[in-house]
């Protein structure tokens, strides 16, 4: 009897119908879940074409180990565990870029064109510039702490599914999303 093929089917059938050697399954977790791991991988390295190339390895990886997969666990979780431990490694790898602050700005050599601000940008500039504050600040944050909060705030995993992701137990993730948090207020406290 051969199973139907629904793109509704939980992902626990569908990691079930990988396993028994249909691939074109993988392509429903990827179609379900690409976006939310590019958006992980962009918020830990601010960069879109890093990102994309992370989240394209993490389904590779997720996929070659597709037996390890503990259906115990919410699929997601384990995805997220994946692109964590992966984008972490990216990260520790990467050197530090510096650039001096005598530079002018310029892009292939010639001086950047700057468009003027309108009168009716004001408010979308003046939102874009406190996001950018807190964007940096989450940035300062030790490795540890930035891959919570982006957990927590920006994918809005559940505490339970951050310690599951991350291999901690609950209250040290709980403990430490808190003192992340202190971190940012005391960063940003007279700056928004």
């Amino acid at each position: 009897m051969v199973e139907q093929r629904v793109a509704g089917d939980s992902d626990q059938k569908l990691v079930t119908r990988i396993l028994k050697g249909e691939k074109d399954a993988f392509e429903m977790i990827m179609e379900r879940y690409q976006r939310p791991i590019i958006n992980f991988t962009y918020r830990m390295t601010h960069d879109r074409e890093i990102a994309l190339d992370l989240a394209q390895e993490v389904f590779i990886k997720a996929y070659n180990s597709l037996n390890s997969y503990n259906s115990g666990y919410k699929l997601s979780t384990w995805l997220y565990k994946i692109a964590s431990n992966h984008v972490i490694d990216y990260l520790r790898k990467k050197e530090p870029r510096w650039v001096s602050i005598d530079t002018s700005a310029e892009e292939d050599g010639r001086p950047m064109d700057l468009p003027a601000i309108q009168e009716n940008q004001v408010d979308s500039l003046v939102f874009s510039e406190k996001l950018e504050k807190i964007q940096t600040a989450i940035k300062r944050l030790p490795l540890s702490y930035r891959r919570l909060i982006t957990l927590r705030h920006v994918n809005e995993c559940s505490y339970e599914e951050i310690a599951a992701i991350c291999s901690l137990p609950l209250g040290t993730v709980k403990n430490r999303i808190f003192r992340a948090r202190e971190m940012l207020r005391a960063e940003l406290d007279g700056i928004l």
